[in-house]
C-alpha cells in the first residue's frame, strides 16, 4: 500500500548546535569548493530531471577518467557479483557511476531547493511498520547503507516521525562539511556526528527515529564477517546500540526508479528477536538484510567505497593490482 506523501518538513530549532561562520572559509585553499557549491545552487534552479540527465552524463564521463576509482567500483562489484561476465560487469560500472553523477544533482536539491519542489516524486511504503517501531518507545535505528539517493531521500523522512535524527560522518574539506552539516540539520530535527555515541544514545532515549548505515566502517571498529560471501570488516555498532539503547531495528530501504520518475522509502517490519546480545551474529544477519537492498539496485549503491579493505594479515589485498 503506498502512503500518503508527507507535508515537506520545516525548519526545526530543537538542535541548539552552534553554526562555524562561512567567513574563515574564504581563503584560495576553498575557492575550488565554491565553485563547486554555486555549481549546486545553480543545478538546484534546474528542472529536476533536466539536472539527473546532465549529470548522469558527467558521472560517465568522470568514471572514463578517474581510473583508479573505477578500478575500485569494478573490483567490489566483480567479488560481490562473480556470475557476470565482463561485459555486464562494464554496464554496471558505468552504470553505477552515472548514479553517483545523479547523487550530485540530488544533494544540490536536497541542500538548497525548496522541499515542495520534489516532494512529489516520493512514494513512501510501510509507514505502518515505522509506526508500530515508535509505538514501542524505546526509540528506532533505521538500519540502512549508503545509496546514491541518499540526500534526496532523507529529508522525506522528517514529516514521518515525531523526532528523526540523521547519523553521519565528518568530510575532510572543512567547508564542505560545515555546509553539509547546516542542510543536514534542515532535514533532520537531529544532526549525530558518527562517533558521538551519547548523543546517539539520548536521541534514541527520546523515541527517535535515527537514520543509522554503518556499512561504511573504520577499519579499527570492525569484525571479519562474510559481505556476498567475502571476508569483509563490518562493524557490530547496530546490534551493540540497540542492546544498550531497547530501541527497535527497522531495515529502510530506498532507491531512485529505474526510469528516473521518482523515488521510493521503504520500511520493512522491525527485526524480531535483534539484539540477541551476541553482536556478532546479529551483524552477520543484518549484512543480509543489506546485501538484499543491494541487490536490489545494484547500480546506486556506493562501489566508490573500498568495501573490502583493512582485512587482518594472511588474507590478499583485493584492491592490489596483479603483476
Amino acid at each position: 500500500m503506498i502512503e500518503p506523501v508527507p507535508k515537506p518538513p520545516q525548519p526545526d530549532a530543537r538542535d541548539p548546535g552552534a553554526e562555524v561562520s562561512l567567513a574563515r572559509f574564504w581563503g584560495p585553499r576553498y575557492w575550488r569548493t565554491w565553485l563547486f557549491v554555486l555549481w549546486l545552487r545553480c543545478t538546484a534552479l534546474l528542472p529536476w530531471r533536466a539536472a539527473i540527465k546532465v549529470h548522469r552524463l558527467i558521472g560517465r564521463l568522470s568514471g572514463r577518467l578517474l581510473r583508479r576509482r573505477r578500478a575500485i567500483v569494478r573490483r567490489n562489484i566483480e567479488i560481490c557479483f562473480p556470475h557476470l561476465d565482463k561485459s555486464a560487469v562494464d554496464r554496471l560500472v558505468s552504470s553505477n557511476f552515472e548514479s553517483v553523477g545523479a547523487f550530485v544533482a540530488e544533494s544540490a536539491f536536497a541542500w538548497f531547493a525548496r522541499i515542495d519542489r520534489f516532494a512529489h516524486l516520493f512514494r513512501i511504503e510501510g509507514r505502518d511498520n515505522l509506526e508500530a517501531a515508535l509505538a514501542r518507545g524505546k526509540g528506532v535505528l533505521l538500519f540502512s547503507g549508503h545509496f546514491t539517493a541518499l540526500e534526496i531521500c532523507v529529508p522525506m523522512i522528517k514529516g514521518l516521525a515525531p523526532l528523526f535524527g540523521f547519523v553521519s560522518r565528518a568530510r575532510s574539506n572543512a567547508l564542505l562539511d560545515e555546509i553539509q552539516i547546516r542542510r543536514r540539520r534542515r532535514a533532520a530535527h537531529i544532526a549525530i556526528a558518527s562517533d558521538d555515541v551519547r548523543a546517539l544514545l539520548r536521541a534514541l532515549g527520546r523515541n527517535a527515529a535515527v537514520w543509522y548505515a554503518p556499512d561504511q566502517v573504520r577499519i579499527e571498529r570492525g569484525e571479519l564477517l562474510p559481505f556476498f560471501g567475502e571476508p569483509c570488516m563490518m562493524s557490530t555498532s547496530t546490534s551493540r546500540v540497540a542492546l544498550h539503547s531497547g530501541a527497535a531495528v527497522v531495515p529502510l530501504f530506498f532507491c531512485r526508479l529505474s526510469d528516473d520518475s521518482g523515488y521510493v522509502i521503504r520500511f520493512d517490519p522491525p527485526l524480531e528477536d535483534l539484539p540477541t546480545g551476541d553482536a556478532v551474529r546479529d551483524t552477520v544477519r543484518l549484512a543480509k538484510v543489506l546485501e538484499q537492498f543491494v541487490r536490489a539496485c545494484p547500480e546506486q549503491y556506493f562501489w566508490t567505497h573500498r568495501r573490502f579493505k583493512g582485512r587482518p594479515a594472511g588474507l590478499p589485498d583485493v584492491y592490489e593490482a596483479p603483476p
